[in-house]
């Protein structure tokens, strides 16, 4: 049980394990191609194919969920998912490879992070609301998603100091934080999206019963006794519901014919805006997926057969995170959002036993060639909401469920029971209540536009100004390890 202690220190909900994977700590990983292995061609797609499999639905979800909620038109909506597939494959690469600091060097697939959701819609919004266009509004999602991601730039040299800021308390907090307030979104599409409210058919039949439908099969699959159909239950889900939809009138194919043949990564297409209020929230997020990052990497160490304790475990962890800020920089410039360590691959490495990061330049491509064919984002775009809405609405409560398992793993005094009360009740406010800062000036609006930086923000402050609790539990192996790293 002490190495499973190790891991979840740092990341209880990005573990497989909360993700309904075997626990780490009773599930061997029986490798047949460890971490320097070279694996034949044929087997390295084979396995690659696998693993953009297990990420491919949660790339693309974030910025379609975007998209849709800011209102962005078809073409640019094709354009970003496009970018976030691309954007996803070349830093994939830079994790695996490895450049100087930069990468872990380990099978570990990078991918848009949904942890960012809540703020860049809140900052999105915002914009909106003021005047911009949501084109124009990208601007300064892009901005902050830019300079925000140097955060993790910087905390990856000094990651013992995460540790004592960000608190198991704040991170399953704002974890919880993340799903809850997302729910609104899922349950609004499953009755048919913003759309539907302007069309008048907002929770109508045909809405609910595809909703609810996709949303009953994502349960039914998650709770299977296959590895692979659990891994795969919200991208069947899809499918189903696509299916479904088609055959009752509800998909527009209309938009493959509008879309071009190849999308061509543009840098900075649509520019660069900066607030200082729009910033806060990020700042707070980087270093809770940084947090979540080392689980995610210790993680992967251990089912790949390296070490998770000692130098070469510290350097790997400090290059992976630093690896998560600067692709989260590059992922701005391409028009895409912040990147984050996936933690899906773990499970497929345990299944296949190929731990070769071999295999991640092979996932690379895949992903870099996916992003360059709009057919595929234009596949997802004219998914309809109801379909989106069941499949997403389960990933989002799930996540609430991870900040609960974090919260869990401490010992609940009164202090921590104060924190994670505040923090909730101000950050759920302000989603609840969203007209409490329309008197506000904008750079207010923005800092406390989304529950992730009203309740996240209180979380810190309240866990660095109540009276810390006395405790003889000494800080557990790995982070000590970090901390003298």
């Amino acid at each position: 049980m002490a190495r499973r202690e190790e891991i979840s220190t740092f990341s209880e909900a990005e573990l497989p394990e909360a993700q309904g994977y075997p626990s780490l700590s009773t599930q061997g990983s029986e490798l047949i191609y460890g971490l320097y292995d070279k694996p034949p061609v044929v087997e390295s797609i084979f396995v690659a194919v696998q693993h953009v499999l297990a990420a491919f639905v949660g790339i693309v979800t974030p910025p379609l969920i975007i998209c849709t909620s800011l209102g962005i038109d078809a073409a640019n909506t094709s354009f970003l998912i496009s970018m976030s597939l691309f954007a996803s494959g070349i830093c994939t690469y830079i994790q695996c490879k490895t450049f100087g600091p930069l990468g872990s060097g380990l099978l570990s697939l990078q991918g848009t992070s949904f942890a960012f959701l809540g703020a860049i819609l809140g900052v999105g919004n915002t914009a909106i609301q003021s005047g911009k266009t949501p084109v124009q509004a990208l601007s300064l999602i892009f901005g902050v998603c830019f300079f925000g991601a140097f955060a993790n730039v910087m905390l990856s040299r000094f990651l013992h100091l995460l540790s004592k800021v960000v608190t198991p308390i704040v991170s399953g907090s704002l974890v919880m934080l993340i799903g809850l307030s997302l729910l609104k979104t899922g349950i609004t599409s499953m009755a048919g999206g913003t759309a539907a409210l302007k069309n008048g058919t907002f929770a109508n039949a045909p809405n609910l019963a595809l909703g609810f439908g996709v949303f009953a099969i994502v349960i039914i699959l998650t709770l299977a006794k296959n590895q692979y159909i659990r891994m795969g239950a919200i991208a069947i889900g899809l499918v189903i519901g696509y299916i479904a939809s088609a055959f009752m009138g509800m998909v527009d194919f209309s938009i493959f014919t509008k879309l071009p043949l190849v999308s061509v990564p543009i840098p900075f297409r649509y520019g660069m805006d900066f607030e200082i209020g729009a910033l806060i929230p990020f700042l707070i997020l980087y270093p809770l997926t940084a947090i979540e990052s080392v689980g995610d990497l210790t993680a992967t160490s251990m089912v790949s057969k390296e070490p998770i304790s000692g130098s070469v475990y510290i350097r790997r962890i400090k290059a992976g995170v630093l690896a998560d800020g600067f692709n989260s920089s590059l992922a701005a410039l391409l028009n895409t959002f912040p990147i984050t360590t996936f933690s899906q691959n773990t499970g497929v490495i345990q299944m296949t036993g190929v731990g070769s990061r071999y295999v991640g330049f092979f996932v690379s491509g895949i992903l870099v060639l996916l992003g360059l064919l709009p057919i595929v984002s234009g596949a997802f775009q004219s998914i309809p909401q109801p379909v989106l809405g069941g499949a997403t609405t389960v990933m989002f409560g799930s996540i609430a469920v991870a900040g609960v398992k974090i919260i869990a793993s401490e010992e609940l005094d009164r202090r921590s029971t104060i924190i994670i009360a505040v923090s909730l009740a101000l950050g759920l406010g302000v989603v609840f209540v969203p007209e409490l800062f329309n008197n506000q000036p904008a750079p207010i609006k923005n800092m406390f536009a989304s529950a992730t930086s009203t309740g996240g923000l209180t979380a810190i402050l309240l866990s660095w100004l109540l009276p810390q609790t006395p405790t003889a539990n000494s800080a557990p192996s790995a982070e000590r390890e970090i901390a003298n790293g």
